[in-house]
């Protein structure tokens, strides 16, 4: 499902680069199996095939999930080892290459939403003592772009670049898909209360709340979560997490509420 960039305020063109750059992370992570006609896209499509739980394959798996041929995937992993795109292990099987660390670090770099956000996901966490992060939408996935993990022994742990289907549940994909054009069986509660609980939906024992955050033009950037233990973690404690969250966002300059055009939009639709 693809992502309509929100519109942005010319008179400010370094910000509405940023917030466009947000909303165009629309690649999926899983390739067909139809095998792409352009050398550009093989390429992509070789990169994707790589998975938080796919970090190292063969050229056989590389070429069942890409729909590609060996000889055409010899030519093309060629192309990205030099390029440090991806790295080949003396056993023969491959892996990411350092360059896409780069290449990731720079988009994170590419706006500021690092230094405004990080400071509201510590205030949150140390204030609940649960783990909060920041996912925004990509393709039918949502992806961890900024994450506070609790120091508790146990706890739902979260790593910046984690992508999860929407499908799957949970609070944070709840408001995404609310906020980006998609369906979501609570979008009343979305609507009524300006965030949404779930409590053992994606993982067991765990509860997960999850408000939207809008830039200061309007524009919707994410999903904010704080999720743990649903045995430690009552719906009242979550509540708290809400209002501390919407102070946090308010000093930083972004809001939890869409704004009056969007709630206008959203009603005629």
């Amino acid at each position: 499902m693809k992502i309509t960039p929100q519109p942005v305020k010319a008179s400010n063109p370094r910000k509405a680069k940023a917030v466009t750059a947000l909303a165009r992370v629309v690649a999926p992570s899983e390739p067909s199996n139809v095998p792409p006609a352009g050398v550009l896209e093989r390429g992509i499509a070789v990169l994707q095939c790589f998975r938080e739980d796919r970090l190292r394959l063969s050229l056989r798996e590389l070429a069942a999930i890409s729909g590609l041929d060996k000889a055409t995937l010899l030519r093309l992993l060629g192309v990205l080892i030099r390029a440090n795109m991806v790295y080949r292990f003396e056993s023969g099987v491959y892996s990411l290459g350092p360059a896409t660390l780069h290449m990731g670090m720079l988009y994170r770099a590419s706006f500021d939403l690092a230094t405004r956000l990080q400071p509201v996901l510590h205030a949150v966490m140390r204030q609940t003592g649960e783990t909060v992060a920041f996912y925004v939408r990509s393709g039918d996935e949502r992806v961890c772009l900024y994450r506070e993990n609790t120091l508790k022994e146990l706890r739902h742990h979260v790593e910046p670049g984690t992508r999860l289907p929407l499908a799957a549940g949970g609070a944070s994909a709840h408001v995404l898909l609310h906020f980006t054009g998609g369906a979501t069986p609570l979008a009343s509660q979305i609507v009524d209360q300006g965030y949404v609980i779930t409590r053992g939906e994606r993982v067991p024992e765990m509860a997960s709340i999850a408000l939207p955050v809008f830039e200061g033009d309007g524009s919707f950037m994410g999903a904010l979560v704080v999720i743990g233990l649903a045995s430690r973690h009552p719906v009242v404690d979550q509540l708290k997490g809400v209002a501390t969250a919407r102070q946090q966002l308010a000093a930083q300059g972004f809001a939890a509420e869409p704004p009056a055009a969007w709630r206008s939009r959203a009603a005629a639709a």
